[in-house]
């Protein structure tokens, strides 16, 4: 299945102040997901992110909120966003076919998050160079039982261009001098 940017939606799980330090290669998943989150934003892809329990772990961090909207960004105690009755409302307004997900951990809340997605009948995309754990084993364990889940697991460049659907077009041009180097 092609991921189409009509029917998608972007999601960000739990990339908060407090939460951030602590997992592995943090600075690359932070650029990674910026990058994935600025071209969702070019290409008409709603952008909708998770806060874990704010008051005690921090806000999404400044990196990602300043491109983020606003109105996307979702409170949760629930590991799961689907399990979280606000979550799963937003989400669910959206009416994605398609939910492409980012975010840490890996192993917790992004798994949780895209097993319930699944449940749902959705197609599910997780995008291993913007996921992260703690412990790197716990986000190769995830990866592996999402996809014996039938949860696609995709690069950020493979969302790109599948957003972008084809080449010659401004918007095309634009991202490739701006983000494919």
């Amino acid at each position: 299945m092609l991921i189409h940017p009509n029917k998608s939606c972007l999601l960000i799980v739990d990339i908060q102040e407090k939460l951030v330090p602590a997992v592995n290669q943090s600075e690359q998943l932070i650029e990674n997901t910026r990058w994935l989150t600025e071209i969702a934003l070019k290409t008409d892809v709603p952008v909708l992110t998770s806060e874990q329990y704010p008051q005690g772990l921090g806000h999404t961090i400044k990196e990602l909120a300043e491109v983020i909207p606003e109105s996307g960004i979702m409170e949760k105690t629930f590991f799961s966003c689907m399990s979280e009755p606000g979550c799963n409302e937003k989400i669910n307004s959206l009416r994605p076919n398609q939910v492409v997900i980012t975010g840490m951990e890996a192993h917790v809340c992004v798994l949780q998050t895209a097993i319930q997605l699944k449940q749902q009948a959705r197609e599910v995309y997780v995008v291993a160079d913007c996921v992260s754990s703690r412990d790197p084993e716990d986000k190769a364990l995830a990866l592996e039982r999402m996809r014996q889940c039938g949860i696609y697991v995709v690069s950020k460049e493979m969302v790109a261009f599948e957003w972008l659907q084809k080449s010659g077009t401004e918007l095309f041009k634009d991202i490739s001098k701006n983000y494919l180097r």
